[in-house]
């Protein structure tokens, strides 16, 4: 099999590569290792978090502004929505990091911006309570973005420009053939001109020459019953997240018939093997995540309507890799994520896809040079 690039991993990050690839008239293949909406990886669990003013760096903010638009463009092309603003509330005290780098973003890019007192934030938000030196940095062009949904949109519209998708096949190894690529299956192999790897928790054991400094760590996420729906129903409740001195939870409206979700950012860090971790919530998961409910949202701290885990890959800064390989630059490396990626997939597809054909980008991706760790 001959194609122009192929990939491998269609989560997020692959299948928006893979639609980018052969929106532009390539031939592009995307192999899978399990099937199509599977939940071993990071790109399941209904939604994800979209916001403008990013805490993490300022840097990260042209590139959201552009995936912003590209989402829309893609909700044309898909003919369904996948993002859905609501606003977001960034709550913490005021020289938290969340807070004040969500600030320093907002101000550098001129990014519309409110910051409530605490008893302000709980008059708009009656369902926080919150201590009183915490202030909130509200954004109205938060919200959030329709997680299955949006990769199976991907897929099919790369199924429509020509791709083609390959799912339970897991792949081997991936190593330079001349000037080009070998993908190899466990069913055969792949030859391509380059080749994309976005195999987020299986990314190490691919590239195994190069020693990424990846983590692969377990996260937890509940669906409550709210004890007082109306104050999480959309238009009364925000994205939100919050930081305290148990960390960074986070959480959205309630939807029909699914509970709201909430979860601790980053967990327990705690570390694992893909291929054998539990994938069940546990009583400890639970807990951690209820810790910040019973003390800022008593009102969520209802029973459990389901539960969920997935994976983050990590590294060392929490910033992403998107580069090419030092020895083999047809292959392209991507770990776009570290727990933040998602949002950003339209936007990383196009850069992804500027570096397998043109081996440079117009982005600004500096930060997330290989290089850095060397």
């Amino acid at each position: 099999m001959k194609f122009d690039v192929a990939v491998v991993g269609l989560g997020a990050m692959g299948s928006a590569a893979l639609y980018e690839l052969s929106r532009r008239g390539l031939r592009a293949v995307g192999v899978e290792r399990f099937e199509a909406g599977h939940t071993r990886g990071s790109s399941h669990g209904l939604t994800r978090i979209i916001r403008l003013g990013y805490f993490e760096h300022p840097s990260y903010v042209p590139l959201l502004r552009e995936a912003y638009h590209k989402w829309r463009d893609m909700e044309v092309a898909a003919g369904q929505r996948l993002m859905t603003i609501t606003g977001i509330a960034e709550i913490g005290a005021p020289d938290s990091e969340l807070v004040s780098g969500t600030l320093a973003s907002s101000r550098l890019h001129g990014l519309p911006h409110q910051v409530l007192d605490a008893g302000e934030l709980m008059t708009r938000y009656p369902a926080f309570r919150v201590p009183p030196d915490f202030v909130g940095v509200v954004q109205p062009d938060g919200g959030y973005l329709e997680a299955e949904p949006a990769v199976a949109a991907m897929q099919a519209l790369a199924v429509r420009h020509g791709a083609e998708v390959l799912t339970g096949k897991r792949v081997l190894s991936v190593a330079p053939q001349g000037s080009g690529v070998r993908v190899t299956t466990e069913s055969g192999t792949i030859d391509a001109g380059a080749a994309i790897l976005a195999a987020g928790a299986w990314l190490r054991t691919l590239l195994p020459d190069l020693n990424l400094p990846l983590e692969v760590t377990r996260q937890a996420v509940l669906w409550t019953e709210p004890l007082e729906p109306a104050l999480f129903a959309a238009g009364a409740f925000p994205v939100f997240m919050l930081e305290s001195d148990l960390g960074i939870h986070y959480g959205f409206p309630q939807r029909p018939g699914e509970g709201l979700k909430v979860a601790k950012h980053h967990h327990v860090g705690e570390a694992v093997d893909p291929e054998t971790y539990n994938r069940s919530v546990t009583a400890t998961d639970e807990a951690i995540v209820r810790a910040g409910l019973a003390r800022f949202l008593p009102a969520a701290n209802g029973r459990n309507v389901t539960t969920a885990t997935c994976l983050y890959t990590m590294t060392p800064d929490g910033h992403f890799i998107l580069d090419r390989h030092p020895a083999a630059p047809q292959i392209v490396v991507a770990s776009a994520c570290s727990g933040h990626g998602f949002k950003f997939a339209p936007v990383m597809g196009e850069i992804l896809a500027d570096l397998a054909t043109a081996g440079t980008t117009g982005h600004d991706i500096a930060r997330f040079q290989l290089s850095r760790f060397r």
